[in-house]
């Protein structure tokens, strides 16, 4: 819907897609990234994570890291350079004009066989 505009964007960060938990020397799960509920991060867990995004943010479309290794080593923090100096985006990582689309295709699978299969799955769970 945005991807006539010349004044925004929306971009997809994957940085937490393949993330796995951070282990710490005993190889079990490393704590101290997180909250003393469990769920929720960490400063240093939360500083990883921003870290994680700004990196993401300045990688090309289609060359974002999908996951975040935990090495809590800020020299992999990626700043500006002369030749890009600005946050990537479809538009400017040369997607603007090719023929990768994001508009809505028509699918390959009938909606019909979606249903059946979805009766076949019920009725051979029921027996």
């Amino acid at each position: 819907r945005y991807e006539q505009r010349q004044d925004f964007a929306v971009v997809i960060q994957p940085f937490f897609r393949h993330t796995l938990l951070p282990l710490d020397s005993a190889s079990k799960t490393d704590m101290s990234f997180f909250a003393a509920d469990c769920f929720h991060f960490s400063v240093r867990g939360y500083a990883e994570m921003a870290m994680a995004l700004w990196n993401n943010m300045l990688e090309p479309v289609g060359e974002k890291q999908t996951y975040n290794n935990f090495t809590h080593d800020r020299s992999k923090l990626k700043c500006p350079n002369p030749e890009k100096p600005f946050l990537s985006t479809r538009r400017n990582s040369g997607f603007g004009n090719s023929d990768l689309s994001l508009e809505k295709t028509e699918s390959s699978v009938p909606y019909w066989s979606v249903i059946v299969a979805a009766v076949a799955g019920v009725l051979v769970g029921c027996l």
